[in-house]
């Protein structure tokens, strides 16, 4: 494994390798800009594929997802792995040996996390709209899951790439929810991101409902449309909700950002939306997107804003401030003037319930 510290080498000169475009707003480890993206995908998602490959090598993870022929499929998330002998899924947690697949973590009985107590009301993206926010002496039992079906070149907990999930402490789904007690109003599951060890995570809401505490879920949506579902039943039940993260609409972009496609994000959130009306008080479904600093501008924004009023105008959505993380660290702050149109985008498609989640990120970079 490269250590984590020659991230903090000097960066090139923020150029974009297509066009040739110098500005502080590419990301020089990406290396193309938000216009060849969009107008030239094949050549830039070229170019984005091997800057993902770089940021895997760091940590020793596979490049890219295994699709041998004749491998065993995992099917848990939309990078649909097909895993050869001696082979690692995507997620790191699961390999083939002896022409079986062994689940290394993300099972009921072993699951690669950490959890504390947060006390409530806490910042989560849904948390003006969450029932939680006035459980003042209660916590939220949270739960970061070490691993991810993505790699986000900007991610601000990559750190948990570095667990060994062979080596690591693991905790089974009855352990983790003997953690909850009188003071325990909620649990929420994040990251990295559950949809890489769902099957643990749904074991643990199970055995966290029958003691009332409320199923939270902040995810990619990248789980299979199974485990979705039934992750939201579980939240609909039990008073939580699930919180989208939509970083991107348009495919291409979402590609050279995160390394996975969006189809099974938008799929996994049109299907949740659909029951939003089952129980809108507290809202079931949450969405947010993340302001990167020249790539997720206005105009994306726009799209996945009108995407969600097609689903439902009422569903909640967050605006979240961008600050400097991993591989995408020489990129500014989300400035405020970007923001006020990202907001104005998202109004003028018709959400009845946006805003900006965190204020005090923003900057006047640019």
């Amino acid at each position: 494994m490269i250590s984590v510290t020659s991230l903090t080498q000097p960066l090139p000169d923020q150029t974009c390798a297509l066009c040739g475009t110098r500005s502080r707003l590419i990301a020089a480890r990406l290396g193309v800009c938000l216009d060849c993206i969009r107008e030239q995908p094949r050549e830039a998602l070229a170019v984005a594929d091997e800057a993902h490959a770089a940021a895997r090598r760091l940590f020793d993870l596979p490049e890219r997802p295994p699709r041998s022929k004749e491998g065993r499929r995992c099917g848990l998330c939309v990078q649909d792995c097909r895993i050869g002998e001696g082979e690692r899924g995507f997620c790191g947690l699961r390999q083939v040996q002896d022409d079986k697949l062994r689940h290394l973590t993300g099972r009921p009985d072993r699951g690669l996390l950490h959890w504390y107590r947060d006390p409530l009301p806490t910042n989560c993206v849904a948390d003006p709209v969450c029932a939680g926010h006035s459980r003042r002496g209660k916590h939220n039992l949270a739960v970061f899951y070490a691993s991810c079906t993505m790699d986000c070149l900007f991610c601000q907990n990559y750190h948990f790439r570095e667990r060994d999930p062979t080596g690591s402490d693991t905790l089974s789904a009855a352990e983790l929810a003997s953690a909850a007690n009188e003071r325990t109003y909620c649990v929420c599951y994040f990251g990295g991101d559950p949809a890489s060890q769902m099957p643990h995570a749904l074991a643990a809401s199970h055995l966290l409902a029958e003691r009332n505490v409320s199923v939270c879920w902040e995810t990619n949506g990248t789980a299979h449309p199974r485990l979705m579902d039934r992750a939201l039943a579980l939240s609909l039940k039990t008073g939580g909700c699930v919180k989208f993260d939509l970083k991107a609409y348009d495919d291409d972009l979402h590609r050279a950002l995160t390394g996975a496609s969006n189809r099974q994000t938008l799929e996994n959130f049109a299907r949740a939306a659909a029951r939003f009306d089952e129980r809108p008080k507290p809202p079931p479904v949450v969405a947010s997107t993340l302001l990167v600093p020249g790539y997720v501008d206005a105009e994306e924004v726009s799209r996945i804003a009108r995407f969600i009023v097609t689903l439902n105008p009422a569903i909640p959505y967050a605006l979240l401030g961008f600050a400097p993380h991993f591989l995408f660290s020489d990129l500014p702050r989300t400035s405020v003037s970007h923001a006020e149109e990202a907001l104005a985008a998202a109004r003028e498609a018709g959400l009845d319930n946006v805003r900006i989640g965190n204020r005090h990120l923003l900057s006047h970079d640019y």
